[in-house]
């Protein structure tokens, strides 16, 4: 039997996966800075929480609209070449926005549009790395590992990344975080480039017209319970959980009566209990019980929101917002394991567009509404609000656990996952 540190890094015994987290690691890092430093200059050259929703709505629309036609196209070419090309075009964003904030002409609708830039990127590029996760671990029981530690990698770099962009602003200003982020890009295209992947085989779907595709897709992910449970619940947590974030700078500015320091502190602290959530869920061996975690993981975050709405101490608000980023990130990681062993192969890339869809093209609904709530009754009251639909939605999908069960004990069974009879397992396999 493996040792927990074996089990907890199990998938990195897969070269292309190492390769691959490395760098990612690197670039992530990046990633989080420059989202610390463009809200931070969002907020300052305007004071307007409205602005921070919008800026927050244009860099993640394009995701809503676009990330289904990017799914057809990630199960028809090679998602190795995607990322090469999303990776580099995301190198340049982020060179352009350094430039701009270099040499003092940046404006706020230059930082919107750029948003857009990236959202159009990230529609993807996301869908694209969801999906090549399957192909760069060659044993497919290190799967789930590999998502969660994927997911620990994006929570690490969570914790590092914005306590060095409130530090960069700080010291040096925003434009040195946009540089730094450009630099880092460097690391994953290289990763890529290094990796030994065999040429995936064309599917006789891929002859069939992209909206004949992306019909097919739809109505796979529509009929199919276990899936559109979870999807739907992503999509209610994320539209009306996720609005704090952009909505942190006014709360770290007003309520708090900080700086970049204390927005950075407020973030780092949501990356920690994210982080624990994703190791938590590396060290798992299996995807049973995955469904009840998915529910207690979204009420978790609620009740988080809720009470950090009415928190006025900046180190309690830590711990709260820990605990809320780790109820998040367990409810994420674990609908991605389960949607990424039960779905079909190939359509992988089109259920994961629609994952994508829901996690990020939904955020700019919910950044949108949370910016013309809190300009009206305050970020606190916007942020109680958020919390208390999170825990409606997961009331919800507690009611169709059952159901999702029924549906899903067979697709285990026929993988090798349930190898007793349902009847011993006391009816809680997921």
């Amino acid at each position: 039997m493996p040792s927990p540190a074996g089990r907890l890094t199990r998938a990195l015994q897969h070269r292309n996966f190492r390769l691959f987290f490395g760098g990612q690691s690197v670039s992530l890092v990046g990633t989080w800075i420059t989202r610390v430093a463009t809200s931070w200059l969002v907020y300052r050259l305007t004071g307007s929480e409205l602005l921070l929703g919008i800026a927050g709505f244009a860099g993640q629309i394009p995701t809503l609209v676009i990330t289904p036609f990017a799914g057809v196209l990630v199960d028809r070419h090679d998602r190795r070449r995607i990322l090469l090309v999303t990776q580099a075009a995301s190198l340049v964003q982020s060179a352009v926005l350094a430039v701009l904030t270099f040499t003092s002409v940046i404006t706020v609708k230059q930082i919107i549009w750029l948003q857009v830039v990236q959202g159009v990127i990230n529609s993807f590029d996301t869908p694209a790395r969801q999906a090549f996760v399957s192909e760069m671990v060659e044993d497919r029981r290190d799967l789930p590992n590999a998502i969660a530690l994927n997911s620990s990698m994006v929570n690490g770099t969570r914790i590092i990344g914005p306590s060095i962009g409130g530090l960069l602003i700080a010291g040096f200003g925003e434009a040195w975080c946009f540089a730094v982020d450009s630099i880092s890009y460097v690391a994953v295209i290289g990763s890529i480039v290094a990796m030994r992947v065999p040429p995936r085989a064309r599917h006789e779907a891929a002859e069939m017209h992209l909206l004949d595709e992306l019909h097919h897709g739809w109505k796979y992910v529509l009929h199919s319970v276990p899936i559109r449970s979870a999807l739907l619940l992503v999509a209610i947590v994320c539209a009306a959980g996720t609005p704090y974030t952009v909505l942190m700078p006014a709360i770290a500015k007003k309520v708090f009566h900080g700086g970049p320091n204390t927005l950075g502190l407020l973030m780092t602290g949501t990356g920690v209990g994210a982080l624990a959530g994703a190791l938590y869920l590396a060290q798992r061996e299996s995807v049973l019980g995955l469904g009840r975690i998915i529910m207690w993981a979204s009420v978790v975050f609620g009740i988080g929101l809720v009470v950090f709405s009415q928190l006025t101490s900046l180190w309690l608000s830590f711990v709260v917002l820990a605990i809320a980023g780790c109820g998040f990130m367990i409810h994420l990681a674990a609908t991605n394991t389960i949607l990424q062993t039960i779905v079909e192969e190939r359509l992988r890339g089109r259920v994961m567009s629609f994952y994508t869809m829901a996690f990020f093209g939904t955020v700019p609904i919910g950044s949108l509404i949370g910016g013309v709530m809190a300009d009206r009754y305050g970020a606190p009251n916007t942020v109680l609000a958020s919390g208390i639909a999170c825990i409606a939605g997961s009331a919800w999908f507690a009611y169709k656990l059952p159901a999702i069960r029924a549906v899903i004990r067979p697709i285990y069974r026929e993988r090798g996952i349930i190898t007793v009879p349902a009847v011993d397992t006391g009816g809680k396999t997921l």
